[in-house]
């Protein structure tokens, strides 16, 4: 999971260095990649970018939209 992590999300180009925000960014990254191997995706970068073209996929996953 980590270089799918470090890849699909550029986390080297993070701009995010001060306190605890690195560590918030981590958990929602990893809250992402949690919530579309549920969902039964294996390919992470295709799972967002299927997500990404309509707002309600990601709600819907989380069973917060119908």
């Amino acid at each position: 999971m980590r270089l799918s992590a470090s890849a699909t999300f550029r986390e080297d180009d993070s701009k995010i260095h001060i306190g605890r925000l690195p560590r918030v960014m981590a958990g929602l990254r990893n809250l992402a990649i949690g919530i579309h191997h549920q969902d039964g995706h294996t390919n992470i970068a295709a799972a967002l970018r299927h997500a990404a073209r309509d707002c309600h996929r990601p709600l819907t996953a989380l069973g917060l939209a119908g």
